[in-house]
């Protein structure tokens, strides 16, 4: 991973950072030398993530947070203020998946449930995050999104649906403050190999369930968090200065099929 320096002493909150893509960007941004809020629904994975940090010799604190919660969101912004003075880079990571199914076959409470998570809690957050960075004269800001965000999947339609308004909430506030010193732009993933996935070839009882995936990304396999991780300090960083509004597809080629 290249070394940016310009990560030391800054403050990069990352939400949903208890596991997977979160847990790794935030070890990753602790390993650069910024000091990092974590958050995350769960209290005990949350808590694993800033001892992994802080075994390191690196600075973190933990901050249960339900992002789809405004008092929570509000709260979380705060008191990471509170505890290092800015907020310089924020990774709105936290999100929910669906169980496979057609709509017709979805109830209503899959769409509010990953509603709720996935597209109101960016939101939250980024008008909590947005806020702040206006305050101190500028900052970074990265959304999770997805392949999902750009083309359609079968069966996924209402995570799909989601993904795809974080798109439209990216470059809307992208645009909105530009001019304001805020880059926001967001990271779309393809399959990534992480607990949740291990959970899914857990419950077929087989790695022959991922056969099919791995196959329909054209470089041939799922992808590392790491590989992910590495996009989202890119864009946060300064060699990312004239990048406003994109997203930035590690997908192994799966949306540009």
């Amino acid at each position: 991973m290249p070394q940016y320096d310009e990560f030391k002493g800054k403050v990069a909150l990352v939400t949903g950072a208890g596991s997977g893509i979160g847990r790794t960007t935030a070890i990753a941004f602790s390993r650069q030398g910024a000091n990092v809020v974590v958050s995350d629904i769960n209290n005990g994975s949350g808590q694993e993530t800033v001892q992994l940090i802080r075994d390191a010799g690196n600075e973190a604190i933990f901050i249960q947070t339900d992002v789809s919660s405004e008092a929570q969101v509000n709260a979380l912004v705060a008191q990471a203020v509170d505890r290092f003075g800015r907020l310089d880079i924020a990774f709105n990571n936290a999100g929910l998946t669906q169980n496979s199914a057609p709509l017709a076959q979805q109830p209503s409470d899959t769409y509010d449930r990953v509603f709720d998570v996935a597209v109101r809690g960016v939101w939250l957050s980024m008008r909590a995050e947005i806020e702040q960075m206006l305050k101190q004269g500028g900052g970074t800001i990265v959304n999770m999104g997805s392949m999902s965000a750009v083309v359609g999947i079968p069966g996924l339609t209402t995570y799909s649906g989601s993904k795809h308004a974080v798109l439209g909430l990216t470059r809307g506030a992208a645009l909105d403050y530009a001019k304001h010193g805020i880059r926001i732009n967001a990271v779309g993933p393809g399959t990534i190999d992480t607990p949740m996935i291990k959970r899914f070839v857990e419950l077929a009882g087989t790695d022959a369930v991922m056969e099919p995936i791995r196959a329909a990304h054209p470089i041939g396999r799922t992808g590392r968090p790491e590989e992910v991780a590495e996009a989202v300090l890119w864009l946060s960083s300064e060699a990312s200065s004239f990048v406003v509004g994109q997203i930035l597809m590690v997908d192994g080629g799966y949306s540009v099929q």
